[in-house]
């Protein structure tokens, strides 16, 4: 299993973080919970992906806190534009609460199906359908509001 579904674990946890070495650790210590668990896991694959879902929030929540000390630190950064005006999809999904946040990285980022995430997250279908509805409709306002500033 390992062999099967870690490069694709890997990759997309590369397309979330800031670098290779972050996202071979996620996906590492996605494994290594995993395997404290294999005989209550249901549907490993989806559990791999649940857990590093959560790791990459972790990995975010971390980096935005580091970023926040460092504005403290030289309040002069603080308003320095950005280096890149385009939409960034990350920052947006990000934005999102964790509710809504975690089934569009499992849906749309790991490419599981809705079944899946919703044994992985202990949810209905149905409402894994709903939140990934909703959080479409948060990130096309998110997305419409950024056009309605650049025009």
């Amino acid at each position: 299993m390992f062999e099967a579904v870690y490069p694709r674990l890997a990759g997309w946890c590369r397309g979330l973080v800031d670098g290779d070495e972050v996202a071979h650790d996620i996906a590492s210590e996605a494994f290594t919970r995993l395997w404290s668990r294999w005989t209550t896991v249901d549907n490993p694959e989806s559990y791999l992906f649940s857990i590093a879902a959560n790791l990459v929030k972790d990995h975010w929540r971390h980096r935005d806190r580091e970023r926040h000390a460092a504005r403290r630190l030289d309040p002069r950064d603080e308003h320095a534009p950005a280096a890149d005006q385009g939409v960034d999809v990350r920052a947006l999904v990000e934005s999102l609460p964790d509710r809504l946040r975690v089934p569009v990285l499992l849906h749309y980022y790991a490419g599981l199906p809705v079944d899946e995430i919703a044994t992985a997250l202990r949810r209905r279908p149905g409402t894994v359908k709903s939140d990934l509805h909703k959080a479409r409709q948060r990130l096309r306002t998110a997305l419409r509001g950024l056009h309605d500033l650049t025009t």
